[in-house]
């Protein structure tokens, strides 16, 4: 990790990653959007075990890399509870068809 020299360093680091992230995110929903195609019903879609595997997963890393275990487990969820949304609403829309 660079060590910055002033807060306008640390914001353009910042930028960077965030920049990354929202690259990063973007490619994982078009991944929830391709498992979403093999998903029929409402339970497929929650998926609890899967839930519980992927949080288990992102806890580990957090305490591997140093992070805050409470943010990951935030914005994982997040994350994880929108997937579940798109998710649903292709279980919705074969319903429809």
């Amino acid at each position: 990790m660079k060590q910055c020299e002033n807060l306008e360093e640390v914001r353009e680091q910042i930028d960077l990653l965030d920049q990354q992230i929202v690259k990063l995110l973007a490619t994982r929903s078009q991944f929830v959007q391709q498992a979403a195609r093999f998903k029929k019903t409402v339970a497929e879609a929650q998926a609890p075990q899967r839930v519980a595997q992927v949080m288990r997963k992102v806890e580990g890393l957090a305490h591997e890399h140093g992070a805050n275990p409470l943010l990951i487990e935030r914005v994982y969820q997040a994350i994880i509870n929108t997937s579940i949304e798109m998710e649903m609403q292709h279980v919705a829309n074969l319903a429809k068809d």
